[in-house]
């Protein structure tokens, strides 16, 4: 047991790292701006925020495009919690880190 905690030191301060690449991997995910421009739907940025992706959830006729505009919601939900996750355990990883 005392092993595992100090390994889990060890590796505890790439944490904020790692919720940071893997909020990256959701970003990459979410599709949206292709979606909307797939569907000649005109939009002002890469950056489709939810509220235009609920809109069109609630708009949509085609299930396909209702589905696929889900799981880009989806992956943009788990972008924003990750990233909010990494920014949240920096601080504790850094004073974690000298209080050791």
């Amino acid at each position: 047991m005392q092993n595992f905690l100090v390994y889990l030191s060890e590796i505890w301060p790439l944490a904020p790292l790692f919720l940071f690449i893997i909020a990256v991997i959701f970003r990459l995910m979410d599709n949206s701006a292709y979606l909307f421009l797939k569907k000649e739907i005109l939009i002002n940025s890469s950056n489709v925020s939810r509220s235009v992706l609920k809109n069109q959830i609630k708009a949509a006729e085609d299930p396909e495009f209702t589905i696929q505009l889900k799981k880009a919601l989806l992956y943009r939900n788990l972008q924003q919690s990750f990233m909010i996750s990494a920014i949240v355990s920096l601080p504790v990883t850094i004073i974690f880190y000298f209080l050791r």
